[in-house]
């Protein structure tokens, strides 16, 4: 029996990657901001949501597909900007984009993987969007946004709220760095784990060389464990004028990323946002912030007749996308679920993960009566959503 025929949920997949990956690996893979609050609170607020369940229905003929942007998915979901898998899998964003062509739902890949977009582009498939945060060097995030629309790019994601950084201590103690050093602990790390140092880093070191951000411009292509390979630093001086700007630059669908308030999606669709997604980064930039699926509510109020309303942080859970789809978002965006399936097993792990989403996605739409989509509405809850107070109209 294989490692993922042993997986049976995303707790065993979570599991599985816990095993073959170094702890260094697995802890930025897996783990939140500071005491880790918004990270547990992304998960709990699902939980706290209730289902009502309705039988009798009519079951035989159910549809859980729907359009994003125009074209089809067949459940509402997609694959978010993740910037470690290609650490967890020998060319994991390629792996991770193959997946979700294969399920039919959207990758995205991130401006910082070590995979480059053309590489995605010329061999992953399926519907591919592209995420950048933009650089002090404005010049130079404007450069990449051009790559991406010339290689077809369906959608461009601006993520806005991680220009400060993170703190994340376990990082330090892990020996885990960016760039990659290759100090006593993150060494012994490395060795307890021989089948992930042979797999990911030996076959990097016997084809492609050491890894490096590709996507990044030349002057900061240096391999990961170069000492002076830091990349371009976080613009701190971006304001929703520079997301109207990046509208003009951008044909197709313009993704706003790490909206947490009503007020701030009014700014994003005022500057051209064709979406937004209800985002506190899974917990890993502000560690007080609010859960996702409790401010989703007062986003849709505020927008959601303007524009598509997506949402992303603490969907562990085929019945976490039936809770987010019935308080208004259009999908949901899922990474570190898809990143535990690419490090236990891959491509195929990726698929086994989205396959169990779909499967409980189904199975969750049934017990509350709806056959399709549409149907989902506030009325599957068993008692009322409660909401963080709205703001001021």
């Amino acid at each position: 029996m294989s490692r993922l025929d042993r997986c049976y949920d995303l707790a065993d997949m979570r599991e599985a990657a816990r095993r073959h990956l170094p702890r260094g690996v697995f802890d930025f893979m897996d783990r939140g901001a500071e005491r880790e609050l918004a990270m547990r609170e992304n998960v709990a607020a699902f939980e706290r949501l209730k289902l009502r369940t309705r039988f009798l229905v009519g079951l035989e003929e159910r549809d859980m597909g729907t359009e994003l942007f125009g074209k089809r998915i067949p459940m509402p979901l997609a694959i978010g900007p993740t910037g470690i898998a290609g650490l967890c899998w020998y060319q994991g964003e390629l792996a991770l984009a193959k997946a979700a062509a294969a399920a039919g739902v959207p990758f995205t890949l991130t401006g910082t993987s070590i995979t480059s977009m053309e590489t995605i582009a010329r061999e992953a498939g399926g519907r591919l969007w592209f995420q950048f945060y933009l650089w002090k060097e404005e010049e130079l995030s404007f450069e990449m946004v051009e790559r991406a629309r010339k290689l077809g790019f369906e959608a461009l994601v601006v993520t806005v709220d991680t220009a400060l950084g993170r703190t994340r201590e376990y990082n330090d103690r892990n020996g885990f760095t960016d760039p990659i050093s290759l100090n006593p602990r993150f060494i012994a790390d490395m060795m307890l784990h021989p089948r992930w140092l042979a797999g990911v880093m030996g076959r990097y070191a016997l084809t492609t060389g050491m890894p490096r951000h590709e996507n990044y411009p030349a002057k900061y292509q240096r391999r990961i464990t170069t000492a002076s390979s830091t990349g371009p630093a976080n613009s701190l001086s971006m304001t929703w004028d520079h997301i109207g700007r990046i509208r003009q630059l951008w044909p197709g669908p313009l993704i706003v990323k790490g909206i947490i308030s009503g007020d701030d999606a009014r700014r994003a669709v005022d500057q051209g946002a064709d979406a937004v997604v209800v985002s506190n980064h899974g917990g890993r930039a502000l560690d007080s912030s609010a859960a996702t699926i409790d401010m989703l509510p007062e986003v849709v109020r505020a927008v959601g007749d303007r524009t598509t309303v997506l949402l992303d942080s603490g969907v562990r859970h085929g019945s976490d996308v039936v809770k987010a789809v019935a308080l208004g978002a259009k999908a949901v965006l899922i990474g570190r679920a898809t990143l535990y399936g690419i490090a236990a097993g891959g491509q195929a792990g990726a698929e086994k993960v989205l396959s169990l989403f779909a499967t409980q996605f189904e199975k969750n739409m049934g017990y509350v009566g709806c056959r399709r989509v549409s149907e989902l509405s506030p009325d599957i809850f068993a008692f009322p959503h409660r909401e963080p107070e709205s703001e001021t109209p």
